[in-house]
């Protein structure tokens, strides 16, 4: 991935996390540190580790499927 692509797939992702966290922060009665912080640790440990398993997924199981790769893309 050049590091253009980095750059833009981190854009998305943030911005989809910004999206859930303002209509999760619309919800609340009121604002209290404890349920920020828990929410905006919880969306960074996850938008670091789900692109880390895909990436540790693929890297795993590409040789099964390197013949039909084509195909799966192609269905998708």
């Amino acid at each position: 991935m050049t590091g253009l692509e980095i750059w833009l797939l981190a854009v998305g992702l943030a911005m989809d996390c910004f999206a859930v966290s303002i209509a999760s922060g619309i919800i609340l009665k009121r604002a209290r540190l404890r349920p920020m912080l828990v929410m905006a640790i919880s969306f960074g440990f996850f938008q670091a580790l789900m692109p880390l398993l895909g990436w540790i997924g693929a890297s795993f199981f590409s040789h099964l499927i390197e013949s039909i790769d084509h195909w799966i893309a192609f269905g998708i």
